[in-house]
């Protein structure tokens, strides 16, 4: 059995702390290997509490430097700072996960300054209940064995996957901002349920098991979704009427196009920030 990696999280906000909640149950840590930071002691203390580990607010470097995984869990404006808070003390033997949106890995690599496996990682935020969608890319210094361990956190709070870097863009589309698509969805089926007279408790309850049923049919049956759509649909009945309703306002084109939206809109943003470092 290999030995146990150290792992540290820097910015344990909503996902990096579901990140950890999900190290520990996973297994793919213990206790005494993570650590975390935070930028206030009251928030330090709440997650030390919960987590059973050592949360510091700041010390990025000192978290970093004892670390074999250093998850950057921060926003995109704060990750070129936090780089260059750690960078002298990045060795070549570390992984370094990014969840930063839209910063590239050539960016992160120019600030980091020295060659050092990178993945850069898109979670959503159902990771928070161990139901999240990951996506990853990496650049060319890690190995197949590291490669096999980013995938066992992001596999303890959900589902992953590996793509090339250049659809990270689509990836934050589709499933970074898909759960607010889908929240949209439930409420406008709670809001129905309401103007046909049923109770927002009802109404509510309904329409989350609904969506939550309905996903994982896909995923057990893995049957195409138009096959399963079908077999709810009989000749003349309710649901077809629903959906000749939906059709005729381009449900699936709305979508369609607020993913293609979505997709120009972070690579806008990847462009303007790699226009901003290149002028420095």
């Amino acid at each position: 059995m290999s030995e146990m990696k150290k792992i540290a999280v820097l910015g344990a906000g909503n996902i990096g702390a579901a990140l950890i909640g999900g190290i520990l149950k996973g297994g793919v840590a213990d206790r005494k290997h993570l650590v975390a930071t935070v930028r206030t002691p009251e928030r330090a203390k709440e997650l030390a509490q919960k987590y059973g580990i050592t949360v510091t607010a700041g010390g990025n470097r000192e978290a970093s430097e004892s670390a074999d995984i250093v998850i950057l869990a921060v926003k995109p404006p704060t990750l070129p700072r936090v780089l260059e808070e750690i960078r002298e003390g990045l060795r070549g033997d570390q992984i370094l996960i990014s969840l930063a949106a839209a910063v590239p890995i050539v960016l992160i690599e120019k600030i980091a300054g020295k060659r050092i496996p990178i993945f850069r990682a898109m979670p959503n935020i159902p990771v928070v209940v161990e139901e999240g969608a990951t996506a990853v890319a990496a650049n060319s210094a890690g190995s197949a064995a590291q490669r096999k361990l980013v995938e066992s956190i992001f596999r303890a709070v959900g589902v992953v996957c590996f793509v090339e870097e250049d659809l990270m863009h689509a990836v934050t589309a589709l499933s970074g901002s898909g759960p607010a698509y889908i929240y949209m969805v439930i409420e406008a089926m709670i809001a129905g349920g309401l103007k046909m007279g049923l109770s927002r408790e009802i109404s509510t309850r309904l329409a989350e098991q609904t969506v939550l049923g309905a996903a994982k049919l896909v995923r057990e049956t893995m049957l195409h979704p138009a096959i399963l759509k079908d077999q709810v649909i009989t000749p003349g009945g309710v649901t077809i009427s629903a959906i000749h309703e939906l059709e005729r306002h381009g449900l699936r084109s709305m979508l369609i196009s607020a993913i293609e939206t979505a997709t120009n809109h972070s690579r806008k943003l990847t462009e303007s920030l790699m226009a901003r470092f290149d002028g420095e």
